[in-house]
């Protein structure tokens, strides 16, 4: 009993490299169960426990965040030319701590497939899930996120993805203007 005290004391105080890489574990000649991170030079078969690099950035999120992700991601819609309402929708979205998508529509021919897609006009338009919020609506928003699950304030430490960046080769001729008005809402 006092050994598995010790044991989950040192595995829960293991130095960075070995949580990050390797953990040997083997028996001495008298029977007793030994953990390390360089095996034991007369032990007759170390066994070897690998761990990953690195977490995933959703292990950092609550387990409601993670189930809501999961079962209604979140895809925010803008247009290139849309900035304060698309801006308040990302803020919303940052204040819940919503891990969410964005799509930023640059061309015509991304608005046109966005608009047979959502059945939307303007911008910012959200999906959660299969179902598409047109405009920004702060209530409807916060109405819909409710329902998938997603928590009204984000948890502590969440830290949002920064935004995109729109990323264009340079056209050999001027493209037309994406036709997306953004919602005035």
């Amino acid at each position: 009993m006092k050994s598995r005290y010790i044991l989950a004391a040192i595995l829960a105080t293991a130095t960075g490299s070995a949580l990050a890489g390797e953990l040997y574990r083997w028996v001495d000649q008298s029977g007793k169960v030994h953990y390390g991170d360089i095996p034991d030079a007369v032990a007759a078969k170390p066994e070897q426990k690998k761990f990953p690099d690195s977490a995933t950035p959703d292990d950092a999120l609550p387990y409601a965040t993670r189930r809501a992700k999961e079962t209604f991601p979140v895809t925010l819609y803008v247009a290139d030319n849309c900035k304060e309402p698309c801006q308040r929708a990302r803020d919303l979205l940052n204040q819940r701590g919503v891990p969410f998508t964005e799509i930023i529509l640059v061309t015509q021919e991304e608005v046109d497939a966005f608009r047979k897609m959502s059945g939307a006009e303007t911008a910012p338009t959200l999906s959660v899930g299969r179902n598409w919020l047109k405009g920004f609506w702060v209530d409807q928003w916060h109405s819909e996120l409710d329902y998938a699950g997603y928590p009204r304030t984000a948890p502590y430490g969440f830290r949002p993805a920064p935004p995109p960046t729109a990323t264009r080769k340079a056209p050999e001729q001027p493209a037309p203007e994406a036709d997306l008005p953004p919602s005035d809402k």
